[in-house]
């Protein structure tokens, strides 16, 4: 699968960065209206959550149902955390939707991240994209972890994703594929996120490591 270079770094919880953002598992193919709406970025009136910044429109993003991303036990009982936590998750939700609607230039993903790191996350858009790659099947995000900065503007977050059902489909052929025989479904992240003048919280790095965790 893909990996996604980040080597900017935008606070102090930064670190170099190596994304593998993969998608996998079997499944019917998206409807043309799933895939537009995967690709929907437009923005919506009111915060999602009330732990968001307060008159923020945020990027409306959608997954089709060929492709499950779910996140277990993201929540906290710090508003603060789990504000980043929220934002947190849809920087990963905005890069699939991109794959899945064949929009490099996606506008939920610029939101997301960091300036530093949003052409090289167009770079790993396009490993897939522009090789007719969409993403299908079921991919967990669990066991997430928060340490916060000690001003509130920077956060460090790991957590663990399971692609035992993560493939890659080919647009034009259909072929599916997924890790190869003997490659652990396990991948850690390790993210750095820092609050812009909006309040939103973006991703300034994210580091990957196969083998670190496991269900």
């Amino acid at each position: 699968m893909a990996h996604r270079a980040l080597t900017t770094t935008a606070a102090a919880f930064a670190t170099a960065a190596a994304l593998l953002l993969t998608a996998c598992g079997g499944g019917d193919d998206a409807s043309s209206d799933d895939i537009d709406d995967a690709g929907n970025s437009s923005p919506s009136p009111t915060a999602s959550n009330p732990s968001a910044a307060p008159g923020v429109k945020r990027p409306v993003i959608k997954l089709p149902s060929s492709f499950q991303l779910t996140f277990e036990n993201w929540t906290s009982s710090d508003p603060v955390e789990q504000a980043m936590l929220d934002d947190a998750k849809e920087e990963v939700r905005a890069g699939y939707a991109a794959i899945i609607a064949n929009d490099p230039d996606s506008e939920a993903v610029t939101f997301y991240d960091t300036e530093g790191i949003r052409g090289l996350t167009k770079q790993w858009i396009k490993s897939y994209t522009n090789k007719d790659l969409t993403v299908i099947g079921k991919l967990p995000a669990f066991d997430p972890k928060v340490v916060m900065a000690g001003n509130g503007k920077g956060a460090a977050l790991t957590y663990c994703t399971d692609e035992t059902d993560a493939k890659t489909r080919n647009r034009k052929t259909g072929k599916v594929e997924g890790n190869p025989a003997g490659t652990t479904p396990y991948v850690r992240y390790s993210v750095s996120l820092v609050k812009n003048e909006q309040g939103v919280w973006q991703n300034s790095s994210v580091h990957s490591e196969r083998r670190k965790c496991s269900k």
